[in-house]
């Protein structure tokens, strides 16, 4: 994209967020919902697509681009972004790495309008860091596909027109080999769900478990065709290293807003007749939080343009990921101490942020699972023995 046409969709999303999002962050939190206003403006503003290429309707950001609009998104509840994420992210990502021309044809305009909302349906109850043990299976019968299994914890199913199902076609191969992909319409019999799931934090978006009972798909919903088959787990790969890097730059875009929170507090905050920013225990928890928010947003950067380049979207998703997770998580930690009791009162934006950063070193993979793709892109060889 051109830089200066770049530099104005990131004022609209800011003032988007700034101006619109954040005044209904309450609204959002006591409701458990976006409200349809904001969900129509992210259609109207192409946010649906960001990350799909213009050829086939989107925006079509670099990797380079999108970090910059997540940092944007991250400013706001977690939510905001969580409505479109799946479109752009895990789930268009599967058609883009690994579909065919038609499905790509078919599908990826109708994600980056919004008019289709997508989501990931890969994680299973005994099936989450590790997903190569999934045992959704898929068999085939005749020109059709039969699915059956459940998934666990799906973003937007309970919204989703369509899910990208991963599923075992040859019970005989290796754990991560034998799984494929397949397109199941969510109006398709069979297809069911549970009730939103009740979260720590992150209201607003909305996960459920999804069960699939026989559930038939034609063989062109197989992702990628007859050459796609056996190959879900790698496309899943593919697609949740590109999700690590985005979740990396919304922490850092969260890690922003709680820096700015603290500093504000701080600033007001009077204590024994002097403002709390006087005293230096203070001064060394902001120190902290800002260091923090800097090593983040340049390991994100430098991520980004490797992954652009192609020379690195392995191991730098996952230090990226790994960093700004957890950077988060004790950026957060030290808002709420900041803050003192007040911090710990509900209507207060660090608490509520408190409890939604929390589930950053937990979903599209733990911060113990990219400890090990780190170290095995380190040591090679050596860490498997």
């Amino acid at each position: 994209m051109d830089p200066s046409d770049f530099a104005d969709v990131l004022r609209s999303v800011r003032e988007f967020v700034r101006e619109q999002v954040v005044p209904l962050e309450d609204r959002i939190e006591a409701d458990d919902a976006v409200p349809d206003q904001l969900r129509d403006a992210c259609k109207a503003m192409g946010l649906y697509g960001f990350a799909i290429p213009e050829s086939y309707g989107g925006i079509g950001l670099s990797m380079a681009e999108e970090v910059e609009l997540a940092m944007e998104l991250g400013w706001t509840t977690p939510a905001l972004r969580s409505m479109f994420g799946t479109n752009n992210g895990i789930a268009g990502q599967v058609l883009l790495s690994g579909g065919t021309e038609e499905q790509r044809q078919e599908w990826l305009p109708r994600l980056a309008s919004g008019e289709v909302v997508a989501s990931f349906a890969l994680t299973e109850p005994d099936a989450g860091s590790d997903p190569s043990s999934l045992t959704t299976k898929a068999v085939r019968d005749g020109d059709a596909w039969v699915i059956s299994g459940a998934k666990r914890w799906i973003t937007n199913a309970p919204l989703a027109d369509v899910l990208m199902v991963f599923a075992r076609t040859d019970p005989d191969a290796p754990p991560a080999k034998g799984i494929s992909t397949f397109l199941v319409p969510t109006d398709a019999p069979g297809v069911s769900f549970g009730p939103h799931d009740a979260k720590m934090g992150q209201r607003g978006s909305w996960t459920c478990e999804v069960y699939l009972d026989d559930v038939r798909v034609p063989a062109a919903h197989l992702v990628g065709g007859e050459e796609g088959l056996h190959r879900g787990f790698v496309t899943a790969m593919k697609c949740l290293a590109h999700g690590r890097l985005h979740i990396a730059a919304l922490c850092v875009g969260m890690s922003a807003r709680l820096v700015h929170e603290t500093v504000e507090f701080a600033s007001a905050r009077e204590q024994g007749g002097h403002l709390i920013a006087t005293y230096q225990l203070v001064q060394g928890l902001v120190a902290d939080s800002v260091t923090d928010l800097h090593a983040g947003r340049a390991l994100v950067r430098e991520a980004a343009k490797a992954y652009d380049d192609g020379s690195d979207r392995v191991t730098g998703p996952s230090t990226a990921k790994y960093f700004c997770s957890e950077a988060v998580g004790r950026i957060a930690d030290r808002a709420v101490q900041v803050h003192g009791g007040s911090g710990y009162m509900r209507e207060v934006p660090v608490e509520r942020m408190y409890r939604d950063v929390r589930l950053f070193r937990i979903y599209e993979g733990t911060s113990q699972i990219q400890q090990v793709i780190i170290a095995r892109g380190a040591l090679g060889k050596a860490a498997r023995g």
